[in-house]
């Protein structure tokens, strides 16, 4: 093929080359130079071959085929995690141990957790994603061989050493897997994209904790049948899981420069992600100083006034689990979006999570205040009581939930990403693992009842949750415009006025600003389009939806 000529008679030399590594790509180029210059043949259709569209389709959704791999490998190792979990905790509870000897089997897995959350992000860094996801699933193979090794005769200490074992191997398992799931979204996200990012962070952790709530069905389910029969269903999902890992990935998926990655950067975060790790203790350690343990426990015990099967404690659970998954995927649509707060700043953080103690608040004065919790209770106003109280809970920590997971991505250095999303989820783990034990404490020693201990269980909740509110409002807010009652503006523009630092900002605004947003509402105002904002440090941060709140 001969080279092109432009309009001076010059030979392209870049187009040949162009056109001996792709003619049809070249022809394409060769046809749009041609018409720029003014060209007779500038109505001429060029030939767009396969190769065209292949690059085209490459250049357009390449970059969420990792997405993909990693959402589906880590998807259904989740199901497993979930079903292990209570697997083990009815089997124990068959079997006659308490609730604090099951808190102390889960502790280790919580423990595993923060440290492997830490190690994996460092690891992450430098050996890339594919690595981990691979260890993971192989550790999670080796603690399920362990389960099937538990013997109805051993002593009760023998038995709680052998499965902490085991569930701290799947601790170690659950953090090397999730790294992937959480730090890929980063990844495959552009710099500046605040909603897309949102809406990819929460898709996937939403899906991950409903897939989990259908693991805690399946194991409930299955440990009703036969306990190996469990234990091979999970083998079997592991399994499964392994191809997408091994083939559909690269090596360098995830890693940071060689000078990026050293131990003592793990505790050199920026500021926000310290204080946002800070809070997730206190978040998650507010769930879980009831759920996990002491909420089976009190469902399947007649003196609370419930008395569930295996079955139905599962499938409560279960419920629980996949509500807050989908309220997490769909939160930026079904809960942010419709108040004009998304992406979310500092000040919806605060908001929401001071929500959590409502519902805890309510309930925990109903059981140790009232008579509708109790042996002699009626059951079906327990019940309501309870479902009602816990899945507003369960709604309220969905939400707070999306909006940690989207603002710990957006503080993070897309270099560094895995290394950071690590100690964040090492404080995740650190959280759950104090709710953990706190829980089998107050549960088996506080009060002379099982409602006694499970109230106390739901109070400490309520002040943990508030503890976390407390500690966001250290958090840096960047975004221009931001105020406290920002997110309550952006709802109900003519509530509150607006300070007059952010009447100064929109007293300075551009004329073509102005005459682009003439004749629209306060609110819409605020949605009108996404533009990068350019902070004091030059950083390019969010968009214009949390543009300040408008004034009246």
């Amino acid at each position: 093929m001969e080279g092109r000529t432009d309009a001076d008679g010059k030979v392209g030399e870049e187009a040949a080359s162009q056109e001996v590594m792709d003619p049809s790509v070249a022809e394409l180029d060769t046809a749009m130079t041609t018409a720029s210059n003014g060209d007779a043949t500038i109505g001429a259709k060029p030939s767009r071959g396969f190769g065209h569209y292949k690059r085209a389709m490459k250049e357009k959704y390449g970059a969420l085929y990792p997405f993909a791999i990693i959402s589906i490998t880590y998807l259904l190792f989740t199901v497993t995690d979930g079903a292990v979990r209570m697997i083990v905790l009815l089997h124990a509870y068959n079997k006659g141990f308490t609730a604090m000897d099951v808190a102390i089997m889960f502790s280790f897995y919580e423990f595993a957790g923060v440290v492997t959350n830490l190690v994996a992000g460092m690891l992450g860094a430098r050996w890339g994603i594919k690595t981990t996801l691979l260890t993971g699933l192989t550790v999670q193979l080796v603690a399920f061989g362990m389960l099937f090794g538990w013997q109805n005769d051993w002593s009760t200490v023998a038995a709680i050493v052998y499965v902490t074992v085991s569930q701290t191997m799947s601790g170690v398992a659950k953090d090397l897997t999730k790294l992937g799931g959480k730090t890929v979204t980063k990844l495959v996200t552009p710099e500046g994209k605040n909603s897309s990012l949102f809406k990819l962070v929460s898709f996937i952790t939403g899906w991950k904790n409903s897939l989990k709530g259908v693991g805690y069905f399946l194991g409930a389910a299955l440990v009703s049948v036969n306990y190996y029969l469990a234990l091979g269903v999970l083998c079997g999902f592991i399994l499964a899981a392994y191809p997408f890992a091994l083939f559909g990935l690269s090596n360098e998926l995830g890693r940071a420069r060689k000078e990026n990655v050293k131990f003592s950067q793990l505790f050199k975060n920026k500021y926000n992600i310290n204080i946002l790790s800070l809070s997730r203790v206190f978040l998650f350690g507010s769930r879980d100083l009831w759920f996990e343990v002491p909420l089976p426990f009190f469902l399947r015990n007649p003196e609370s006034g419930i008395g569930w099967s295996r079955t139905l404690t599962g499938a409560f659970l279960a419920i629980f689990i996949i509500v807050y998954g989908q309220m997490q995927s769909w939160t930026p649509q079904l809960a942010l979006k419709p108040l004009r707060q998304s992406p979310p700043d500092k000040y919806a953080a605060i908001w929401w999570c001071a929500s959590l103690s409502v519902p805890t608040a309510i309930l925990g004065g109903l059981l140790l205040g009232s008579d509708v919790f109790g042996p002699n209770a009626s059951s079906g106003s327990a019940i309501s009581a309870l479902t009602v109280l816990l899945y507003s809970f369960c709604i309220f920590f969905a939400i707070n939930s999306a909006i940690h997971s989207y603002l710990i991505v957006r503080y993070a250095d897309g270099d560094k990403v895995a290394m950071q999303v690590g100690v964040y989820y090492a404080s995740n783990a650190l959280g759950r693992l104090l709710g953990t034990l706190f829980s089998g404490v107050l549960y088996t020693y506080v009060g002379s009842t099982v409602v006694d201990g499970f109230g106390a269980c739901v109070i400490a909740s309520c002040l943990v949750s508030l503890v976390s509110t407390f500690i966001d409002n250290f958090l840096r807010e960047d975004q221009v415009g931001a105020t406290f009652f920002g997110p309550l503006n952006r709802c109900f523009p003519c509530w509150i006025p607006a300070p007059q630092a952010v009447l100064d900002i929109e007293a300075k605004g551009v004329d073509d600003s102005a005459q682009q947003t003439e004749g629209m509402t306060p609110c819409d105002k605020t949605m009108d389009g996404e533009q990068s904002i350019e902070n004091v440090n030059g950083a390019v941060d969010a968009p214009s939806e949390m543009a300040p709140p408008s004034k009246c």
